[in-house]
């Protein structure tokens, strides 16, 4: 496929990045990332549908709480907020069709910078959308999900659909309804919402259950909007424990189902989740992916990492097999993804300044799925995996263990049952799967 080049190339001297395999010393080629090569029955291609985050990719520039960025990217020099914004596509379209890929994800003022008014920011928001239109046709790019930035402008201050200003609501109301039309408007696939800013910092000043109730109204008619409009994807939430608020309402994933489930949301919405946030939450990214597939719950993936010295969201770009590895154990064997994809909602460190640096990161994140799917499918087609796995619970595969499970056994038939049993230790043999699970790797 040819490069999307508009009127200026930005990453010169960056042709399409191709799969030459693991004997290639290319850096600027995949590995293992062969999107048509057949993978437990699917593509690599449709079993990750990797995407391109706006906001880190084209938009972050380096800046850090102790100084500005130190990134100067050629289509960031336009003084009129319009042309910079197509100077920004522009990028991307290159960026993400050098790639090889098909996907991004944006929030609505990354796509535009925010205007003085929300008239304005509505205008300008519809050029470029309208320009964004123009981009895509005949091209196979497309947007894997939308969302609103709901956080960064001080009138968040206090939340957006938990605000205790009614004002603030309705202001974020509109800017949901914004995104979404863009969304729409973009064919994007499904739409995130992340409460950056719904939490709190003092339950003194906090009227939590009214807080809560007030988001999923806000959810409801949001999706009662889309639906009217003919969006026929799928919403997700993103689970994040805190920060920016001491303490937000979607905590981790068995939080989030949870209010799903309660307010009857659990029907459009399932979640997005993301790698540090999980390990915010004092989880692994493997236990939230299981929590949501328990539920029949787990849409999209957001993947970075962490840095395990810090104690804060460092979004880096995913590099650690093992995990991985683990993480797509738990993918593949619940079903895999349900619309979504796998969004790379990861930045460059700062000191890396280079625009190849942006593509170093991509590729090798991508070629980190691709070799971690590689090993599970010798992981599954092995079989001593699931034989240890299940062999652990083979008392419920017969007698009386498996009329416990059909919920045919009361308790006064297990205090019985107990009296005549004898209990012999079972081993977890957590050192042998763990071997065995080095052996792949």
């Amino acid at each position: 496929m040819k490069p999307i080049i508009g009127n200026t190339e930005y990453f010169k001297g960056i042709g399409s990045v191709r799969f030459e395999g693991k004997e290639s010393d290319n850096p600027l080629a995949y590995k293992y990332y062969d999107p048509k090569r057949i993978v437990l029955g699917r593509t690599m291609h449709e079993h990750f549908k990797f995407a391109v985050a706006y906001w880190h990719t084209f938009c972050n520039t380096g800046g850090d709480p102790f100084g500005v960025g130190p990134k100067n990217y050629p289509w960031n020099t336009a003084a009129d907020p319009l042309q910079a914004a197509k100077d920004k596509m522009d990028a991307a379209f290159e960026f993400i069709s050098k790639l090889g890929l098909e996907y991004f994800c944006f929030h609505d003022y990354d796509l535009v910078d925010e205007a003085e008014t929300l008239a304005a920011s509505e205008k300008r928001l519809q050029t470029i959308v309208d320009y964004g239109k123009v981009k895509k046709a005949g091209t196979s790019i497309k947007v894997l999900w939308g969302t609103a930035n709901l956080f960064g402008h001080p009138r968040y201050m206090n939340g957006a659909a938990t605000n205790p200003d009614f004002n603030v609501v309705a202001h974020a109301g509109a800017q949901v309804k914004n995104a979404l039309d863009a969304t729409i408007a973009l064919g994007g696939e499904n739409y995130v919402f992340w409460g950056g800013r719904e939490g709190y910092m003092s339950l003194l000043n906090t009227d939590m259950k009214k807080e809560l109730d007030h988001m999923a109204q806000f959810l409801h008619i949001a999706r009662d909007y889309a639906r009217s409009q003919g969006f026929k994807g799928t919403f997700f939430i993103e689970p994040k424990p805190m920060e920016p608020s001491k303490h937000q309402y979607d905590f981790d994933a068995a939080t989030v189902i949870g209010f799903l489930q309660k307010y009857g949301l659990d029907k459009d919405f399932k979640l997005n989740i993301e790698v540090n946030h999980a390990t915010l939450a004092s989880h692994t990214f493997q236990h939230e992916l299981q929590v949501a597939v328990n539920d029949d719950m787990l849409g999209s993936i957001d993947a970075n990492r962490g840095d395990y010295q810090n104690g804060w969201d460092t979004d880096q770009f995913p590099n650690n097999l093992y995990e991985i590895v683990e993480a797509l154990l738990v993918l593949v064997r619940g079903g895999g993804l349900k619309g979504g994809g796998v969004n790379f909602d990861a930045k460059t460190r700062r000191n890396s300044t280079d625009l190849e640096d942006i593509f170093y990161a991509h590729i090798g994140a991508i070629d980190l799925f691709a070799k971690g799917l590689l090993i599970v499918e010798e992981i599954i087609n092995d079989g001593m995996y699931e034989e240890l796995l299940s062999g652990r619970y083979a008392s419920f595969t017969t007698g009386n263990g498996a009329k416990f499970e059909k919920g045919e056994l009361g308790l006064t038939t297990l205090h019985d049952l107990a009296h005549q049993n004898v209990i012999t230790q079972l081993s977890g043999k957590q050192e042998r799967i763990e071997n065995l699970l080095n052996r792949f790797v």
